[in-house]
């Protein structure tokens, strides 16, 4: 064996493991994160919808009455109203009391 060169398979073991071992560690922490990342974009969708309706409510005097009232507007939303990237859903159109978003039946953080 003299003069040959490459690799034993006791060598090639180690690898494969050490390999399976990261691999072990970072799968998991990448599919968490996708998921965190589309719970920010959800909070920060909701913090931007309720930015707009305050602008409207001071651009007329008047809340909306509905969350149409200020998605359907391109003045407000030029790309459409927005989507939730947690459950693929447009937001519920109606609003709270305090002229905000109503989050019922829509769970930001699953």
């Amino acid at each position: 064996m003299r003069g040959r060169k490459g690799f034993t398979l006791v060598e090639l073991m180690i690898v494969v493991l050490i390999l399976g071992a990261l691999a072990a560690i970072a799968i998991p922490r990448i599919i968490g994160g996708s998921a965190a990342a589309r719970t920010n974009a959800c909070a920060t969708n909701i913090d931007l919808i309720n930015s707009q309706i305050e602008l409207y409510n001071a651009n007329t005097g008047n809340w909306p009455a509905t969350l149409d009232v200020v998605t359907g507007d391109t003045a407000y939303f030029p790309d459409g109203p927005p989507i939730c990237p947690v459950t693929g859903a447009a937001y519920n159109n109606v609003l709270t009391a305090e002229h905000r978003v109503d989050t019922t039946g829509h769970d930001p953080h699953p």
